[in-house]
């Protein structure tokens, strides 16, 4: 069992009425004049933009307003929103949707203060001392940035899909309303379900296993969202269910379910290229990779798959072989993927084959040009990288 800590400062206001304290929010965190940063026209066209922003003008909170964040948020937008932030006197920031553009928001509340390029604190040459507070209206519940210190952000030059962490960008409160996720396709839905059991997946799979409390907790979640995503593909409009999602992809993100041991973070790390390469749906990415991953790094804590296996796939556990045990899980959750209509390799994902090139174009990314690893159920290396993603071509 690993030492941690454990913060989880952001305020949660949940319910069908929630968005109503947007204005009291905002001021009780210090906040006197707002972006409020949104994606495409989903908000718009739902009149949740305008809800939001009426009831700030409303509450006495003035704002700006800057769209247009795509998935797998882009840099320029970020630096745009830097820039208008220094022009009209922005002090906070108000994120409404899901993670991109929550991400995004941090990105441009790091830049606001910063004398530097923001992307500095992605490559890693600078760490910010202060930013603008952040907080989100959550309409798409996946990324869990809503109350983690992760913001992910693509640089188009080069597509460089880079991640970084501080909990300076914890949110200062997180508005949700699970009403406003049911107009979501059911491929979104499906894709965030999947992004946010891989955030406990991948602190789930560690040789730390004698933390009973947090596994237990893990899986306790990984279950219930499983039954909860099957609910909602079937009855998009039951609330109940968009509620246990909307609540559990907070709780897989905030650090809960990493307390006392190691995470890992391979499978995204490995995803955030094909993404990067491909600008694909990062949740779906996802399922395409962990299986390859899954049967490459088995043997690092075989019985930590059988557990999953068992107590979250419902495999029988054959004693007398626990890495049939271990596989029988693994190809349980492609069923799982395939069930909810993701991918389980890149063919399915991308719809064509990846060539060798491109497979070693993404190595050389993932591995900082040969020079980093990943992941720490088992440190991978270029070499290892490079093995996966050919296991995952399809």
């Amino acid at each position: 069992m690993k030492d941690f800590n454990y913060y989880a400062p952001t305020e949660v206001v949940f319910g069908e009425q929630s968005e109503e304290q947007v204005a009291a929010l905002v001021k009780k965190y210090g906040g006197t004049k707002v972006l409020v940063h949104y994606g495409g026209q989903s908000a718009v066209r739902s009149g949740l933009l305008d809800k939001i922003c009426g009831l700030l003008k409303e509450g006495g909170v003035q704002y700006v307003t800057l769209g247009g964040v795509v998935p797998n948020p882009r840099l320029s937008l970020a630096q745009q929103g830097i820039d208008l932030c220094r022009k009209e006197g922005v002090d906070f920031i108000l994120a409404v949707g899901g993670g991109s553009v929550i991400d995004s928001g941090k990105c441009i509340a790091y830049g606001v203060p910063y004398d530097g390029d923001v992307w500095d604190f992605y490559l890693g040459k600078a760490a910010p001392t202060t930013m603008l507070p952040v907080a989100s209206v959550l309409t798409i519940p996946a990324a869990g940035s809503e109350m983690s210190e992760a913001s992910v952000i693509t640089n188009e030059d080069g597509d460089v899909k880079l991640g970084y962490s501080n909990n300076l960008a914890r949110p200062k409160f997180a508005i949700m309303n699970p009403r406003r996720t049911m107009t979501l396709p059911p491929y979104q839905t499906a894709a965030g379900v999947t992004d946010m059991m891989m955030h406990t997946m991948e602190r789930y799979f560690t040789k730390d296993d004698d933390m009973d409390f947090t596994t237990d907790i893990a899986e306790a979640m990984l279950r219930s969202i499983k039954d909860a995503v099957f609910a909602v593909l079937k009855d998009p409009e039951d609330y109940r269910y968009r509620a246990q999602i909307m609540w559990g992809g907070s709780l897989m993100h905030n650090g809960l379910t990493g307390c006392g041991v190691a995470d890992d973070w391979a499978t995204h790390q490995l995803e955030h290229e094909l993404s990067g390469m491909f600008d694909v749906t990062h949740g779906a990415g996802l399922a395409a990779i962990w299986p390859s991953w899954a049967r490459y790094v088995m043997h690092e804590n075989l019985s930590r798959f059988v557990r999953f296996a068992v107590n979250v796939m419902g495999v029988p556990n054959d004693f007398t072989d626990p890495e049939a045990t271990a596989l029988k899980g693994i190809e349980a959750m492609e069923r799982f993927y395939h069930a909810i209509g993701m991918p389980v390799n890149i063919k399915e994902l991308i719809g064509k084959d990846i060539t060798d090139e491109e497979i070693m174009e993404m190595t050389r990314k993932c591995s900082r040009d040969y020079s980093s690893t990943c992941g720490a159920l088992k440190v991978l290396k270029a070499g290892d990288m490079e093995a996966i993603y050919k296991m995952a071509r399809g």
